[in-house]
Formats: C-alpha cells, structure tokens, sequence
C-alpha cells in the first residue's frame, strides 16, 4: 500500500534536482509582521482560506507566507501525533482496500489535516483515495493545496549546503522532499546546529545527503520544556 501512495508524490512532482532554481530564505521575523496586517494581502486568515480553498492563483510570496506563517499560529506544534493516525494505519494495513476503506481514509485524514493542514502525508494518502474513488474534483482540489506547500519549500533553498538549506516547519517534510525530488533516504539522520542532515542512497545526482533548517521545531521543542 505505501509504495502504490508513494507514486502520488512523484507523478506531481515537477521540477528535477539536476535543474537550478531560484531560492530564498524564509525571514520570519519579516514574515510575522506581515501576516498581522489586516489590509494586506499577506494577512494570515486570508491566506488559511485561500488555502483551504484550494485557490491556485496564489503568488509565491503569499504561498512562503502561508507556509512559513504556520509558525506563529498557537496551533502549531510540530511534534504533536493526530488521534486519527492510528485510525489510519490499520485500515492502511490491508493488502487492498475496498470503496468503504477508501471513505475512511478520506474521513480520517480530513481530521488529521484539521490540527495540520499541512501534513503532506495525509495529503497523499487523500490523492491515491480519491483518485481510486473518481472524485476529481476534489482530488484536483487536494493536488493545488499541495503544490501551494511544495512551491513554498521548494523556493528556500537546495539543500546542498547550510547555506542553501532547504527551510521547513515539520521534520517530516524532510522525508516528503526527499520523495519528490526522486531521492532515497541513506539511513543516517543527524542535527548541526539548527539543521537536520539526511545521507542519501546513492544517486544521479551524487549527493551525499541535504541538508534541511529546522529552527522553528527546535524553537517549539525550548517552549514546550519551558513550560
């Protein structure tokens, strides 16, 4: 069942690791202020709503700020497990799943995307369903929500380097990216300073591994030790 998911990933996918792009890094200090303004286009409610519903006319500069946003939200909390993950993983178990299994699946990640709308797993669990189901529209819907995600990451980095990190808000991220450009983890995974390091498998690139800015998961992890 997660291999047949996984294509899902790499069917959207589109931009190839041997091509450059443009990137920045996220300024979240900028960003915080930003997304306070009421009268701007960066306001956070409006971008969520945007979001949700599924609007692809969003401008890269409000896809980073919807994304890298998500921080200052008083949900966010990047280590917290949804109650319906486990929900999920035993109808996930079966060898195949019937058109019952698949409204389940849809049901339980709906939930699950409720404390995390940007859970890229839920996501991708949801495409496979609804694709299995028929329902394009809304499957439609759920592949612009995850390209809005996928722009935002894609845009702060190449994780060649520290310098170059690629900037993300759950560590699982990490592993998502790793899918979506065509990579496979290496085994290894360890911090630097505020930058989690993945090796990779051997690979076209000859890459040894990426390296990924966790600091706004680190920062949750000092608040929540504090408290």
């Amino acid at each position: 069942m997660k291999k047949i998911i996984l294509v899902s990933f790499i069917l959207i996918s589109f931009l190839s690791y041997s091509q450059d792009w443009d990137f920045e890094k996220p300024n979240y200090k900028k960003i915080e202020k930003n997304i306070k303004n009421k009268k701007s286009n960066l306001f956070y409610e409006s971008l969520m709503n945007r979001f949700q519903n599924a609007d692809s006319t969003m401008t890269l500069e409000e896809k980073r700020h919807l994304y890298y946003g998500y921080t200052f939200d008083e949900n966010y909390s990047p280590y917290s497990r949804s109650d319906y993950g486990d929900s999920l993983r035993v109808v996930l178990q079966k060898e195949k799943l019937d058109s019952l299994d698949l409204i389940k699946v849809v049901n339980f990640t709906d939930k699950m995307l409720l404390d995390n709308p940007f859970d890229l797993n839920a996501i991708n669990y949801q495409l496979y369903s609804l694709e299995q189901m028929g329902d394009k529209t809304t499957f439609n819907k759920k592949v612009t929500q995850l390209r809005i995600i996928v722009d935002a990451l894609m845009s702060s980095g190449n994780g060649k380097s520290k310098k170059e990190a690629f900037y993300v808000i759950y560590t699982s991220h990490e592993y998502d990216l790793l899918s979506i450009l065509g990579f496979q983890f290496g085994g290894s995974q360890s911090l630097i300073e505020h930058y989690d390091y993945l090796t990779l498998a051997k690979n076209e690139a000859k890459l040894e591994g990426l390296y990924f800015d966790v600091s706004p998961c680190l920062n949750s992890m000092s608040k929540m030790l504090k408290e």
